[in-house]
C-alpha cells in the first residue's frame, strides 16, 4: 500500500491497532480477527521475536486494503529491516531524526511519538505524516484540545489508555486517529487464543470511533 493510501485510510477509520510481542504462530489469526472487527491499520512492535517473519507472511496474506506497520522502532536501520519487510508504515516512541529521514526516503508514512509541543513540532519538521503522542491515557483529552490552539495543522495520533470508552473523548478533542492496544489485544485472549473476544473488542472501538 503506498504512502497516500494507507494516510487515507487511517484518517477515514480513525485508529491504528497495537499488537505487541504476541508468538508469531499466533500472529495472523490475530490480525485477522482483529480486521474482522473492522480494523483496517495494523502495528507490530519491532521488539516482537521474530517480527520480519511476522510481517512478512501477515503483509503476504492479508487483502491489500489493510496497512501492515512496525511499532516501536528506534533507530533508522531497524526502521529499514521493517520497510524491506513489507511493512507499510512506521512508528516510533520517540523523535528520532535518523528514523524519519529512512521512512521519507523509501516513500512511506512514519508516525513518531512525542509528548511536549516542541517535541511535536521538531517532529513534524523532521517529515512525520502523524505525531504519535503519548501517554494519552494520562495527558487526558484536555491536553489535546490544547494542543489544537497552537498547532492545528500537525495531524496527532493519541496513544496509551484509549478504549472503546474513551475513544470519542480524545476525537471530539482534535486528534488525527487513536493507537490503541492493551484494550484490543489483551494478554489473556492471546495466551487463551481467543481470537473471538478480540474481534468482539475491535467491533466495539471502531463503532466508538465512527459513532
Amino acid at each position: 500500500m503506498d504512502r497516500k493510501a494507507v494516510l487515507s485510510m487511517i484518517e477515514a477509520t480513525k485508529v491504528v491497532a497495537i499488537v505487541r510481542r504476541v508468538p508469531a504462530e499466533s500472529a495472523y489469526d490475530i490480525a485477522s480477527a482483529l480486521v474482522e472487527g473492522g480494523i483496517q491499520a495494523l502495528e507490530f512492535t519491532a521488539e516482537t521475536p521474530g517480527i520480519c517473519r511476522i510481517i512478512e507472511d501477515v503483509r503476504r496474506r492479508l487483502p491489500e486494503s489493510v496497512a501492515v506497520g512496525a511499532g516501536t522502532v528506534l533507530d533508522g536501520e531497524t526502521a529499514r529491516m521493517m520497510l524491506l519487510s513489507g511493512a507499510d508504515f512506521v512508528v516510533t516512541p520517540t523523535v528520532d531524526r535518523a528514523t524519519i529521514e529512512v521512512c521519507v526516503r523509501y516513500g512511506k508514512p512514519v508516525m513518531p511519538g512525542a509528548m511536549t509541543p516542541t517535541e511535536i513540532l521538531t517532529a513534524y519538521e523532521y517529515g512525520a505524516d502523524l505525531v504519535k503522542v503519548f501517554p494519552a491515557g494520562v495527558l487526558g483529552a484536555g491536553y489535546f484540545r490544547s494542543l489544537r490552539g497552537p498547532l492545528p495543522h500537525i495531524p496527532l495520533m493519541a496513544t496509551g489508555g484509549i478504549s472503546a470508552h474513551n475513544a470519542q473523548e480524545y476525537l471530539q478533542a482534535g486528534v488525527a486517529a487513536l493507537g490503541v492496544g492493551g484494550s484490543l489485544v489483551s494478554a489473556q485472549a492471546v495466551e487463551a487464543k481467543d481470537y473471538q473476544a478480540m474481534e468482539k473488542e475491535a467491533r466495539q472501538l471502531m463503532q466508538a470511533a465512527l459513532g
